[in-house]
C-alpha cells in the first residue's frame, strides 16, 4: 500500500510539473497573441481614424474647389454682364446697320407720329371707314399707337433683325473654327487663319472677322480685340472661342486640338437646340392656334352675323373687351413661349 501510494504521488508531482512547464513554455505564446490582437485591433482603429480624416480632406478640397468654380462663374458672369450693349449704337452694330443713333430716333419718332396720327384720323367725325368702325376712346389709342410707333415697333424691328443675324453667325461658326484648326495643324499662324475666314466666308461672318481682323493690324493688343469681338456679337459660341484663345495666348498649349474640341462642342450644342426645337413644335402649333382662334372666329362670326360682333368696336364697353382679351391673350402666348424656350 505504501509502495502503491507512493507510486501515486510521484504521478501526481510529475504530472504538477508536466503541467506547470506547458504553462511556463506556452503563457508568453498567449500573451504575445493577445498583444498581437490587441494591435491589430488598435490598428484599426488608427485607419479608420485616419480614413476619416482622409475624407475630411478630401470633402475641405471639394469644397475648396465648389467655391472657386463657382466664383470663376460669377466673374464670367460679371465679365459677359459688362460687355453687353446697353446703347442703341452697340445694338445697332449687333444688328449689323451701319446707321448713327440719330437716324434710329429719328425713325422712330416719324413712325410713332405717323401711327398716331392714322389712329386719330380713323376716329374723327365722319363716314366710318370699315362697315362702322369707330374709335369711341380716341385719346387713349393715339397715345398708346404713338407709344407702340416709337418705342415698341422700331425696337422689335432691330431684336428681329439681331436675332435673325445671330442665327447666320452660329451656323456658320463651327466652319470657321475648323478652318483655323487645319490652318495651325499646316503651320499657319493665328492671325493668318482668322484673315483667311474674313476673305472667304460670307456676311456675317466675314464681316465680323474683318472687323477682328483689322483691329489686331491697328495695334490693338488680341486679347481686347477678342473683347470686342464678344460685345458685337454676345453669343455663347463666340464667349467660348474667345476664352480659349486668351487662355491659350497666356498659358500656351495645343491650339489645334482645343480648337478641334470647341468645335464639336458647338456642333454638338446645335444638334441639341435642333432637337429641341422638333420636340418642342407641338407646344409651338398649339400656341399658334390659340393666338390664331379668336382672330378666326372673330371674322367667321362678322361673316355670318355683322352686327353682333361689330358691337365691340361701336362701344366704348366693347373697347374695354377687346383690350382686356388682347392683353390675356398677350400674357397666355408669352407664358406659353417661356415654357418651350429652352436657353442652350
Amino acid at each position: 500500500m505504501d509502495g502503491n501510494l507512493m507510486i501515486y504521488v510521484v504521478g501526481g508531482l510529475a504530472f504538477l510539473a508536466l503541467a506547470g512547464l506547458g504553462l511556463a513554455l506556452t503563457g508568453d505564446e498567449g500573451g504575445a497573441a493577445s498583444k498581437r490582437a490587441k494591435q491589430i485591433k488598435e490598428g484599426r482603429k488608427g485607419n479608420g481614424r485616419g480614413g476619416g480624416a482622409e475624407q475630411d480632406v478630401n470633402s475641405q478640397r471639394r469644397r475648396q474647389t465648389q467655391q472657386m468654380l463657382k466664383k470663376l462663374r460669377q466673374q464670367d458672369e460679371a465679365r459677359r454682364k459688362s460687355l453687353m450693349p446697353q446703347d442703341i449704337r452697340a445694338k445697332l452694330v449687333q444688328a449689323g446697320l451701319d446707321v448713327k443713333p440719330e437716324m434710329f430716333w429719328i425713325f422712330s419718332a416719324v413712325l410713332g407720329l405717323l401711327l398716331a396720327a392714322l389712329t386719330f384720323l380713323s376716329g374723327a367725325e365722319g363716314p366710318p371707314p370699315v362697315a362702322g368702325f369707330e374709335i369711341k376712346s380716341r385719346p387713349a389709342m393715339v397715345i398708346a399707337a404713338g407709344f407702340a410707333g416709337f418705342l415698341g415697333v422700331p425696337r422689335w424691328l432691330l431684336g428681329f433683325m439681331t436675332q435673325m443675324r445671330h442665327k447666320k453667325m452660329t451656323a456658320q461658326f463651327a466652319d470657321a473654327i475648323d478652318i483655323i484648326v487645319r490652318g495651325v495643324k499646316s503651320g499657319l499662324p493665328l492671325t493668318e487663319c482668322l484673315r483667311i475666314i474674313a476673305a472667304e466666308s460670307p456676311a456675317p461672318l466675314g464681316t465680323e472677322f474683318k472687323n477682328l481682323t483689322d483691329n489686331i493690324q491697328m495695334g490693338m493688343t488680341t486679347d481686347r480685340a477678342l473683347q470686342q469681338f464678344y460685345k458685337r456679337v454676345p453669343l455663347p459660341e463666340v464667349n467660348f472661342f474667345v476664352i480659349v484663345l486668351t487662355i491659350q495666348s497666356k498659358s500656351g498649349g495645343n491650339l489645334s486640338e482645343a480648337l478641334g474640341n470647341l468645335s464639336a462642342v458647338i456642333r454638338q450644342r446645335k444638334m441639341m437646340r435642333e432637337k429641341i426645337k422638333a420636340m418642342s413644335s407641338e407646344a409651338k402649333a398649339s400656341a399658334g392656334i390659340i393666338a390664331s382662334l379668336p382672330f378666326a372666329v372673330g371674322f367667321m362670326v362678322y361673316l355670318t352675323t355683322p352686327s353682333y360682333i361689330m358691337e365691340l368696336f361701336l362701344k366704348p364697353t366693347g373697347h374695354m373687351i377687346l383690350f382686356m382679351g388682347a392683353g390675356l391673350m398677350f400674357t397666355g402666348v408669352t407664358v406659353m413661349r417661356r415654357m418651350i424656350n429652352f436657353d442652350i
